[in-house]
């Protein structure tokens, strides 16, 4: 007899995690994006993805994001084997199972529906904890262990906080972890005006809030915050992996200086 799926009801910022778990799965072009357990997830879940409505080109960003990401905590991993991970934000995301190398010490943090969520998924272990907290209050910092390196991914997560919570999460995260490093998606302000209207915001009522042009303007914030690197989407090798129309889309639009900052990954050291 099948196992019965579990019925899917989120609200506004919450639901946008059944477009992540969409594009890394059913949306993602084979070969290029391997998510196993999200796949497995997928087929336990009770959910209509097709009122999503999500258009190809957010399809592919988010896709390439997952695999960005996982590629910086896997750096990190290989400088720090026994390092911990927080994912801010994390959804019904499967990074662990994707970047585990046996040792690491990882915490998955959301909001408390979401996370009672993810315990119908997935159990923790010695090394893989999840908190059940918003990610602005920052009571869930004393629930970190000390004395290892940190390496903090927030995917999808920042643009939906004002700025000054933005800012006020970044010094926080630099005085509770010294050398801690970060790294997240973030929008341009233009982008992040007018990003209000895409069909996945209209379908969810998820709401924006922060973009920033000048990705330096945060290490203005506090002494030693340092930019390690800006990523834009275009600097993927795997659109050269696309078909032709997909290929020349992204060509396009890379030639301008504006389409490449207007969504991209930014990369820092809270020291």
């Amino acid at each position: 007899m099948p196992e019965p799926k579990e019925k899917i009801t989120l609200a506004a910022e919450q639901e946008t995690l059944m477009v992540t778990l969409y594009c890394r799965t059913l949306a993602a072009p084979k070969g290029i994006f391997q998510d196993d357990e999200a796949w497995k997830l997928v087929k336990r879940v009770d959910y209509d993805f097709s009122r999503l409505k999500i258009k190809p080109g957010t399809r592919l960003t988010i896709f390439i994001r997952a695999k960005r990401l996982d590629h910086y905590v896997r750096e990190f991993l290989a400088r720090h084997p026994d390092g911990i991970v927080l994912h801010l934000g994390c959804g019904l995301d499967t990074r662990f199972f994707r970047v585990d190398n046996g040792s690491v010490r990882w915490v998955d943090l959301d909001l408390p529906d979401v996370i009672a969520l993810r315990r119908k998924f997935f159990a923790e272990s010695e090394r893989y904890h999840m908190i059940a907290s918003s990610v602005t209050d920052l009571r869930w910092l004393a629930d970190i262990p000390r004395g290892r390196p940190v390496f903090i991914a927030a995917e999808g997560l920042l643009m939906y906080l004002a700025e000054d919570q933005v800012k006020g999460l970044l010094l926080r995260l630099r005085e509770a972890f010294p050398g801690c490093e970060i790294a997240f998606d973030a929008f341009s302000t233009l982008t992040a005006r007018n990003v209000k209207r895409a069909d996945v915001l209209k379908t969810t009522g998820a709401t924006i809030h922060w973009g920033i042009d000048d990705p330096k303007q945060i290490e203005t914030w506090a002494p030693g915050i340092r930019l390690k690197e800006e990523w834009t989407f275009f600097q993927s090798e795997d659109i050269r992996k696309l078909d032709f129309g997909t290929r020349l889309m992204f060509g396009l639009a890379g030639l301008f200086p504006a389409a490449a900052k207007a969504h991209r990954i930014l990369y820092y050291s809270l020291s």
